[in-house]
């Protein structure tokens, strides 16, 4: 298994602040001024925004299998260090400052990221265990809104006709196929992500606007920036 040397992220970035960056609607009414100079670390379709937000991340994950595929040429042009699920490998250009990530079978938090990680039913509990081996000590989430209009039950894949509501950007998912979210067992790895890095003395915080995940202590991006 060719990990390009992931153990290098070790500490990296040992007591320094990340910006969390998800995909809900409220991201629009971010000011993407004020995470300027800053670490930012996002994931799956965010390059819809790149233009519109006017910023551009320094890492980027994308660990869904339906996500990627729907983002091959987008995730093969990407100039920041970026974390693919070793599942598509296949699928993704290997090339400098992508690493290959595979998924592991137990539920729990991954601390050596070397061996993979858990996928944790969203991305973003995937993002918080790099971030965690990479030393941050502490992560402020924005764009999180953790509420979703869909049909059928959580994990199922359905098709989003017309628009798509549930992101910041309306072609996301656009007359496509998606994953519900199970914002149940999200919860339940969120709370898990929190209790870890609250016992080595670090913080995630939720600036999300409006966001309805209560797992996180909340607080305004601005009160840090």
């Amino acid at each position: 298994m060719d990990l390009f040397n992931v153990n290098r992220f070790f500490n990296i970035h040992k007591g320094e602040r990340l910006i969390l960056v998800c995909n809900g609607p409220s991201l629009m009414n971010e000011d993407f001024n004020l995470i300027e100079g800053e670490l930012k670390f996002a994931m799956n379709k965010i390059y819809l925004g790149f233009k519109d937000l006017n910023f551009y991340p320094n890492y980027y994950i994308a660990i869904n299998k339906l996500v990627i595929e729907q983002s091959i040429s987008q995730i093969n042009n990407l100039n920041c260090i970026s974390f693919i699920s070793e599942n598509s490998r296949d699928k993704i250009v290997k090339k400098p400052m992508r690493y290959f990530i595979p998924s592991l079978k137990i539920f729990d938090f991954s601390y050596d990221i070397t061996k993979g990680i858990n996928e944790g039913f969203t991305v973003t509990y995937a993002a918080l265990q790099i971030a965690y081996y990479m030393g941050f000590k502490q992560v402020l989430i924005i764009g999180m809104d953790h509420k979703y209009t869909f049909k059928g039950e959580p994990n199922d894949l359905s098709f989003c006709r017309g628009l798509d509501k549930n992101h910041f950007n309306s072609s996301y998912f656009q007359n496509s196929n998606w994953n519900n979210p199970d914002l149940k067992k999200s919860e339940y790895f969120y709370s898990i992500a929190r209790e870890v890095y609250e016992k080595d003395g670090r913080e995630i915080i939720d600036c999300t606007k409006g966001g309805s995940c209560t797992i996180f202590r909340k607080s305004k991006l601005n009160n840090y920036l």
